[in-house]
């Protein structure tokens, strides 16, 4: 019989939703993320194999109460075994919520093989439906690309296909109303995130972001929004009907009205480190115990502990906050 024991920490969550990161390579260079030149990747001997990321799902799936796991990266759909993995942790459990997170360059082609391998959904970062501005935040000529990903998905049945969009003051912030109009049309899910302090430059600043109020005041513009009668519940989003519904907008106020408290995730590095917070300052290694033989109860010990630790909130509205060291592209969203 194997024994189940919650990740609980200390202010009494409990986390279910695991996000995996596959790798921090991406094939963009989105100026919030990373510098133009792009990052120091992982050595290769560094990263998890696909044997041993499905290792540490199952234990999290079987002996930790893991419900929802999310693929993400860097740029999920760069790791070559993806459909494996998918289908791999799809043998887990058919209730088990599996998702992706991409910038869906290449998913036009890989769709279908995801949706058959098990996958349910994607959520697709983009921040702009103009080429000038998607190359300017992306630092690529790619814009048809993802747009092509998008309607694959689609076709494919990953849905709801979820758009992540992030608008930065004085490139794409008055790209709201038509990013809105355009996902009602395609039947997309948007969400607006508020952009956080993740850059590899360390060169976040709070009066350069673009807030949820500010969001809400660009979208009255053109659109009726009320706040959506479903509880919000664990999720991050803060849900809206769209001139009545059907159609919703989501909005992810993580830096201006943080939901810490109700916070149901943990992340696994694409190195084997288990980070209990997005912003932590401290991982937990996982893969050096792996690959020194630890077996299954101890690596599930490990897990249970480094969760134990989680503050009580990001603290990025706190006077001593410090940016994580690692940006974004290498915790994984």
């Amino acid at each position: 019989m194997i024994k189940q024991r919650p990740l609980a920490d200390a202010y009494g969550r409990v986390a279910t939703d695991l996000r995996v990161s596959l790798t921090d390579r991406c094939n963009l260079r989105c100026s919030y993320c990373m510098p133009a030149e792009g990052l120091d990747w992982l050595p290769h001997d560094e990263t998890l194999t696909d044997d041993e990321v499905v290792r540490l799902i199952t234990i999290g799936v079987e002996r930790l109460g893991v419900r929802e796991v999310r693929f993400t990266g860097g740029e999920p759909l760069v790791r070559r075994g993806l459909v494996d993995i998918v289908r791999r942790t799809r043998a887990l459990g058919s209730e088990l919520q599996l998702s992706v997170t991409t910038n869906a360059l290449g998913l036009e082609r890989n769709a279908r093989a995801l949706a058959e391998a098990g996958l349910d959904r994607v959520n697709i970062s983009l921040d702009t439906l103009d080429p000038e501005r998607f190359h300017t935040i992306t630092r690529r000529d790619r814009l048809d690309d993802v747009l092509r990903g998008a309607k694959a998905a689609h076709d494919a049945g990953l849905t709801p296909v979820k758009i992540n969009a992030v608008l930065l003051r004085g490139v794409n912030d008055d790209d709201a109303c038509e990013l809105l109009a355009w996902a009602i049309d395609h039947q997309y899910e948007l969400r607006f995130i508020e952009q956080m302090p993740l850059d590899a430059q360390h060169d976040w600043h709070r009066e350069q972001m673009v807030t949820a109020d500010e969001i809400f005041a660009k979208l009255a513009a053109e659109f009726t929004l009320s706040p959506a009668t479903e509880p919000r519940g664990s999720a991050p989003a803060e849900l809206f009907l769209v001139d009545g519904g059907p159609a919703t907008v989501g909005v992810i106020a993580s830096v201006t009205r943080p939901f810490c408290g109700d916070c149901d995730r943990v992340r696994l590095t694409a190195d084997g480190q288990v980070r209990n917070c997005l912003f932590a300052r401290e991982e937990s290694d996982l893969r050096a115990a792996l690959r020194a033989g630890a077996d299954d109860d101890e690596l599930a010990d490990r897990w249970v502990t480094a969760m134990a630790g989680k503050l009580p909130g990001h603290g990025i509205n706190d006077p001593s906050f410090l940016q994580p060291d690692r940006p974004m592209s290498a915790i994984g969203g």
